[in-house]
């Protein structure tokens, strides 16, 4: 008896995120399609993988016991692709890397020396891209391979794993700013300024703010706002040694800050990077 890869994905997504509604939306995918999908494998199965007199879709018995054998199917169907790509040994002709500000400059500097060397003939695109962004890329297959900050689960067709590296993330604002001046600064007094938060182009679900609010994609740009003394913002303490100018920037005492963030490298399951992103994985994934 064969299963529909589709329906498979959609059962364990459905898992992880709680409700058809989710799963739809972290697979891009109408929640009829999902429920139509799971409905389907149920039928074939001969049995209800989920039972549905609650608000939300809870594992049957046998759901649970079905749910270990799918996520194993599916491993190794991805297992499977990435060997296949192996095999063909073919170099792209182009590699997109998407990638979150929070890497450090100098990371990035050496990586691309390196590539230049080992695939000259490969096109090299950086996009920049945060959180869902860069998700929904890999996503797309408009990139191949992506980083992030680090976060507890993905979408089944994306592939993570966690960096090595930390990043530091720190509250700055501009010298100029009237919070520059003081020795330390609590929490809820950011409130009564504004803050310069990270905002993806993605629609989700919008944090509450204490307070008043301007955003922007990615840290390069909230860094240049911070700058402009338009108010406080999170920021990763290497960019801003690399791209503010000097004492353009203070770095508040706030209890609990500076914070180390972890970074996760991301690529789509479904089309595994080729011999170059294969090398760029692993570059990532042994850099200190």
């Amino acid at each position: 008896m064969r299963y529909s890869p589709e329906a498979l994905t959609a059962f364990v997504e459905t898992v992880a995120a709680g409700s058809f509604s989710a799963a739809a939306r972290r697979l891009r995918k109408s929640q009829s399609t999902i429920s139509t999908s799971i409905a389907n494998l149920e039928a074939d199965l001969g049995f209800e993988l989920f039972d549905r007199s609650a608000r939300q879709p809870v594992l049957t018995v046998q759901g649970e016991q079905v749910l270990g054998y799918v996520q194993a199917i599916l491993a190794a169907s991805t297992r499977l692709d990435e060997l296949a790509v192996s095999l063909t040994a073919q170099t792209e002709a182009r590699l997109t890397f998407v990638l979150s500000d929070t890497l450090n400059p100098d990371v990035l500097e050496d990586l691309m020396k390196q590539f230049d060397a080992r695939f000259p003939h490969t096109e090299f695109e950086c996009l920049i891209g945060e959180e869902e962004d860069v998700i929904d890329l890999l996503q797309k297959e408009r990139a191949q391979v992506g980083l992030t900050e680090a976060r507890d689960g993905y979408p089944t067709d994306i592939g993570a794993t966690r960096l090595p590296v930390q990043t530091r993330m720190a509250i700055y604002v501009a010298t100029t700013h009237p919070l520059a001046g003081q020795h330390e600064v609590q929490s809820d007094e950011l409130h009564g300024w504004r803050e310069l938060r990270l905002s993806t182009y993605l629609e989700r679900e919008a944090e509450i703010a204490c307070g008043p609010v301007w955003s922007a994609p990615n840290y390069l740009l909230l860094l240049s706002m911070a700058v402009q003394g338009f108010g406080w913002c999170v920021l990763p303490c290497a960019l801003v040694d690399e791209f503010a100018a000097a004492k353009s920037l203070v770095q508040l005492n706030v209890p609990g800050w500076p914070r180390a963030i972890g970074i996760d490298l991301l690529w789509n399951k479904r089309s595994p990077p080729g011999v170059a992103g294969s090398w760029l994985r692993q570059y990532l994934q042994d850099a200190r």
